[in-house]
């Protein structure tokens, strides 16, 4: 009930602040209890020795774990003065949000990061998971997982607004032809009449199945890349015991694209603008999969804006932007029963709230079987493997479409398995530290549980275990 514009402008102050009052603390290493500090300051409108004045009512801004996110952006090289720059200095723009969540969605002029509104319990949950989520981070930047920036709160009039600042998926900057909310359930999970009229729809898996039954093409070393990232991510979600995520896919059609541009007159495009990509270290698509930029090697992004490169059914070439959002909504009683219910109307397995280990395994071979597809005839060259699919497409002429028969993709019929032994790591591999531990038992021991290993992996002695144990 806040009007958009005052909660903008108490955002924009309150992390101006928060930011420019950590700077002046010393770097140091993140301690366990920098998870579960909350730093709180009070904005009068007229002003006080510490906070400007405004125009708009008092408000208390609240910032969740400063130093644990302040060394999570800089993980993903991300320096202060940038991010007060896209969030405090530009606009933010309001985005008409597809979800039912019935959150607000703002991005920064810029394109750089999503702010979205969260309600209590998610914000509590993401607390909760902040030591293991960023432990998991840590060891592996490579994720198709959202990227949280910060966690914040404004309190006014007796409410309180929480505020998650995260990557955004789909830059603006890069006409998305096609977007789909992905979870690999199928009970009710087409777009609404309503959803379908807008300009640009988001659709769903039956949608997807329908317009798309061929998938979406990739090369066979991007497609290991992607499946590897699904296999992990699945794996620590559900050691968290998280569920009813999706996967968000943007598509962008390189040759629709040529053609509108045709048919628009063909305007110089040397003139133009060249859309700035994304800065954020791992924040496209490709960056997450490949993770080339960890290793020291550029990732060549200039004429994909670090979209994957794809093909569809018809030959024409994509480039795909994919993320997994809404990672807030725990397996808590109120799914329970919701599933419960629903499983009594309807046939349980298709319904989407599920069970975790179910949630994943069903979503990831939705996504490994149905969605991304290994294409036998894109071959990749190992040199450069970001462009290679668009390099394959190029060489035989941007004209020249692949007939569909050459496109087939490999029928080899691998029915990929999130827990498959096939050279995929698994949550009981011993050599693999970019795990987490097996699933903790509960949600309340796994953060003691992520504490110990915090502990046990920085060779401070816990007591309690004597040397024989």
């Amino acid at each position: 009930q806040t009007t958009s514009s005052t909660l903008k402008g108490a955002i924009q102050l309150g992390i101006g602040y928060t930011v420019g009052n950590l700077s002046s603390k010393p770097e140091r290493d993140v301690l366990m209890q920098d998870f579960y500090v909350v730093e709180s300051i009070f904005f009068p409108s007229e002003g006080s020795n510490l906070t400007p004045a405004h125009h708009y009512a008092d408000f208390r801004f609240k910032t969740y774990a400063p130093v644990a996110f302040r060394y999570f952006r800089e993980l993903f090289g991300i320096r202060p003065d940038d991010y007060l720059y896209s969030l405090c200095n530009e606009p933010l723009i309001e985005l008409s949000n597809p979800g039912a969540s019935g959150s607000l969605f703002y991005v920064t002029s810029d394109d750089e990061f999503i702010i979205k509104t969260v309600m209590h319990k998610e914000a509590e949950f993401l607390q909760k998971l902040l030591p293991g989520y960023y432990m998991n981070l840590n060891q592996n930047p490579r994720t198709l997982l959202p990227k949280f920036y910060g966690l914040y709160c404004v309190q006014s009039g007796g409410k309180n607004i929480r505020v998650v600042v995260m990557n955004n998926i789909l830059p603006r900057v890069v006409k998305m032809h096609l977007k789909f909310d992905l979870k690999g359930s199928t009970y009710k999970r087409r777009a609404s009449k309503k959803e379908k009229e807008k300009s640009s729809p988001t659709y769903k898996d039956l949608d997807f199945i329908q317009d798309m039954p061929e998938g979406l093409m990739l090369d066979a070393d991007t497609f290991s890349a992607l499946v590897k990232t699904l296999q992990r991510d699945c794996l620590v979600l559900e050691s968290f015991k998280i569920m009813d995520y999706s996967l968000l896919l943007g598509v962008h059609n390189i040759d629709q694209q040529e053609r509108e541009r045709q048919s628009e007159g063909a305007h110089s495009t040397s003139d133009e603008k060249r859309p700035m990509g994304q800065k954020a270290l791992y924040s496209t698509a490709m960056e997450s999969i490949q993770g080339g930029a960890a290793r020291g090697e550029s990732i060549d992004t200039d004429d994909t804006m670090g979209g994957i490169p794809a093909v569809n059914g018809k030959g024409e070439r994509l480039l795909l932007h994919v993320g997994i959002i809404d990672i807030l909504q725990s397996y808590r009683f109120i799914k329970k029963l919701e599933h419960t219910w629903k499983a009594l109307v309807h046939d349980g397995d298709t319904v989407s709230v599920h069970r975790p280990s179910f949630y994943a395994e069903r979503f990831f071979k939705f996504m490994t079987n149905t969605v991304f597809r290994k294409n036998s005839s894109l071959k990749s060259s190992p040199s450069k493997k970001g462009r290679s699919a668009l390099l394959a497409v190029k060489m035989a002429g941007p004209t020249a479409a692949f007939s569909a028969s050459q496109l087939s993709s490999e029928k080899d019929e691998t029915q990929y398995d999130l827990r498959a032994a096939r050279s995929y790591p698994t949550l009981d591999d011993e050599g693999r530290p970019d795990l987490l531990p097996c699933t903790p038992p509960s949600f309340e021991e796994a953060t003691t549980a992520s504490i110990a290993t915090t502990l046990s992996s920085t060779s401070l002695s816990v007591p309690e275990r004597s040397p024989s144990e």
